[in-house]
């Protein structure tokens, strides 16, 4: 019986080679509908690009052409994208490279940016800074004022105020509890174009309270003669007395006035991470709470203080505790104005947020003052300047500390004219 379909039986296959065949030649090769011979239609023609010649709008496929396989992808064509990148789009061939990054342009926008950075932050730190300085001491109140002379000169004053402070804080710090203020310090700084130059004012100083008017009542109080140490002047009417004290015995201008207490200059000393100190000697001091062993240590907050106030365990009493405070606060500016603190953020707002909460400034006080005043003493640490006690030559009848009126007067009249300071304490 024959199988296969009409018209396609043994007989009709013809001479075939393969299965059944007794042809030598090869079966013809069959015509696949996915394979085009001959020549590939151009583009626009149907089959490539134009309408489809199939049903169902079957695109159509790629041919080979003399005896290689035309895929279109050795272009990057991309078939049935009418205006995409295939033949005939506007983008027929590569795609294009993608451009260089045009580093000047980026270095330029970069720099722009943290330029503006760090402006807006220099400036909001400004304000912010600004904004926390107490201007509490009014200079215009003091009368019969010496004319200013070259360079500029601070009036630095320690205070033992207890102001704020806890109970649990004034026993850490050794304060006592004794009401009101007075000064454990005092110290000119002068500067200008000769180096700044450090005199300590010793609290037990002799002076003569002068006419002065009153910080609160603005009565003017006449002079009598009256004699006394200098610390009694900041006790009976407070920083504008003491500014007329020390301008009325020294004949020298004041130009700003700052003021530190107990506790802000121990917050000083703990936000910059300590102060190293080399101690001359052993000292034990149960009054201020002292206790060093001789050589360099890093002191903590409360160390520091107690170290400046620290006077009943030293030979020279007042007189080498004033050296002891001009040693410290040099050391001070100097660890503050340090990279390591100044570039340091986690550093440096806390320390100046201690330090300005903590300082109390004549109202003409700016900034830049504040900060002049901070670098000339890192510049006396340095060995830019000079640090020095007003020159004494003894006691005086009521056994408080006697200037040397010579040496005084050649001390001012060099600070005046800005010259370098050849006067010693001795």
């Amino acid at each position: 019986m024959n199988t296969w379909p009409e018209g396609r039986s043994d007989d009709n296959r013809g001479n075939r080679y393969g299965r059944g065949s007794s042809s030598a030649q090869p079966e013809s090769a069959r015509a696949m509908r996915q394979v085009r011979r001959g020549p590939a239609p151009s583009p626009g023609q149907a089959g490539y690009g134009g309408a489809p010649p199939y049903a169902g709008g079957v695109p159509q496929q790629p041919s080979y052409v003399d005896g290689g396989y035309d895929s279109g992808y050795n272009t990057g064509q991309v078939y049935g994208s009418p205006g995409g990148r295939g033949p005939g789009g506007p983008g027929d061939g590569m795609y294009e490279p993608r451009p260089a990054p045009n580093w000047r342009r980026r270095i330029k926008v970069t720099t722009i940016t943290l330029v503006t950075v760090l402006v807006v932050t220099s400036v909001a730190t400004y304000f912010w800074a600004d904004s926390k300085l107490n201007r509490d001491v009014d200079l215009s109140q003091v009368i019969d004022r010496p004319e200013a002379g070259e360079g500029t000169n601070y009036l630095i004053v320690g205070s033992d105020s207890r102001a704020g402070m806890s109970a649990e804080e004034k026993k850490k710090l050794h304060t006592g509890s004794a009401e009101g203020k007075r000064t454990d310090s005092m110290m000119i700084l002068h500067t200008g174009s000769n180096g700044p130059t450090l005199i300590s004012l010793p609290r037990d100083s002799n002076v003569t309270i002068p006419s002065f008017k009153g910080s609160d009542s603005g009565k003017v109080y006449p002079g009598t003669g009256r004699q006394t140490k200098l610390n009694a002047a900041y006790a009976e009417d407070g920083p504008e007395l003491l500014v007329r004290t020390v301008e009325a015995n020294t004949d020298l201008h004041i130009d700003h006035y700052v003021e530190i207490g107990f506790a802000g200059f121990a917050n000083i000393v703990d936000a910059v991470g300590g102060v190293e100190m080399d101690i001359p000697q052993d000292i034990k001091d149960t009054k201020s709470g002292a206790n060093f062993k001789k050589g360099k240590q890093t002191l903590t907050g409360d160390q520091a203080l107690a170290f400046v106030r620290t006077r009943y365990a030293l030979a020279g009493s007042d007189l080498d505790r004033t050296k002891n405070q001009q040693k410290f606060l040099s050391a001070l500016a100097n660890q503050v104005a340090t990279p390591s603190t100044v570039l340091n953020p986690f550093k440096l707002y806390p320390t100046m947020g201690a330090g300005l909460d903590s300082l109390v400034v004549d109202k003409d006080m700016g900034l830049f003052d504040l900060a002049s005043m901070f670098w000339a003493m890192k510049g006396v640490s340095g060995g830019e300047g000079k640090s020095m006690n007003m020159p004494i030559s003894g006691n005086s009848a009521n056994g408080n500390l006697q200037w040397d009126t010579a040496k005084v007067k050649t001390l001012v009249n060099q600070l005046k004219n800005d010259e370098t300071v050849t006067v010693s304490s001795n």
